[in-house]
């Protein structure tokens, strides 16, 4: 089946631009930035995603049954219009590392 013909011909489509923030629970940024992007930006809507293991800058986290790690990564996702997630991003930017953060563009059903 050409699913080309049917996204063009049946589906509107929108460009949207996703974006993914990495922190973890320490750095203490989570509500700070779910505060700005629904309050502020009022963006499309926000997934916090908690990890049971990762590495990177700050070291390795690993979460088990016998240990509540509170520092665990922390992945925030959202996607909206390229301007709406432009602006968010150059708030998010004096929050925290380029490096933490990647977005691309994609295409969402409207």
């Amino acid at each position: 089946m050409d699913w080309s013909f049917i996204r063009e011909t049946i589906m509107k489509l929108a460009k949207v631009t996703m974006v993914r923030i990495y922190i973890t629970e320490a750095s203490h940024l989570l509500k700070p930035i779910i505060n700005y992007l629904h309050n502020e930006e009022k963006v499309r809507g926000v997934s916090v995603f908690r990890a049971i293991s990762g590495y990177g800058e700050s070291g390795s986290h690993v979460s088990s049954l016998v240990d509540l790690s509170l520092n665990l990564p922390l992945t925030i996702e959202f996607f909206d219009h390229p301007e709406k997630a432009k602006k968010a991003l150059e708030h998010v930017s004096t929050l925290v590392k380029p490096e933490h953060v990647v977005s691309w563009d994609a295409y969402a059903s409207v």
